[in-house]
């Protein structure tokens, strides 16, 4: 018993002199990308799209690569869900735009190991992370125009409907 109490003594102690709540602040904390924020991503993305009469399919990642959002037009290939995917999957793994790191393999042979990485990957230009200062939150991608520079344009549309809250 007497143990115990001393136990219980020594825990209110250390609340009371912050020890405890002192170790809590050591946990890392992230940021992280609202669902809502997602979601108009891929709705501007996909309307810039649809405007040019372009059937694609638009994926938001979190930080991680993993499926926040994910559209596809109506008249869109099944295969843009897939290219889609793997854009903003690459985009979040590698904090890059898809289309900067197909520039690096291209220009730097020993780089094209890359694309091999995983099965998620794919280097081609449509894809971009949503950052918040230097942090990775997340990533867009769109797959389904008829030119990379046009999955590009309507991604980069998509991050740019949600730029003034990444802050």
């Amino acid at each position: 018993m007497r143990r115990m109490l001393g136990g219980v003594i020594l825990i209110l102690a250390c609340l009371t002199t912050g020890q405890v709540t002192s170790q809590a602040a050591d946990f890392p904390t992230a940021k992280l990308l609202p669902v809502a924020l997602a979601v108009e991503a891929a709705q501007a993305a996909m309307a810039v799209c649809q405007k040019q009469n372009f059937h694609i399919s638009v994926a938001v990642t979190d930080q991680a690569g993993l499926i926040r959002v994910l559209l596809r037009d109506e008249k869109a290939g099944p295969h843009t869900l897939d290219s889609s995917t793997k854009k903003a999957y690459t985009a979040a793994s590698f904090g890059l735009p898809t289309a900067a790191l197909m520039k690096i393999v291209l220009t730097h042979p020993d780089a094209a190991s890359l694309a091999d990485i995983n099965e998620r990957i794919l280097i081609l230009p449509g894809g971009f992370p949503i950052m918040v200062g230097t942090e990775v939150v997340g990533a867009i991608g769109v797959g389904g125009t008829p030119g990379n520079d046009t999955d590009e344009a309507c991604a980069k549309a998509g991050l740019d409907a949600i730029a003034d809250r990444l802050k």
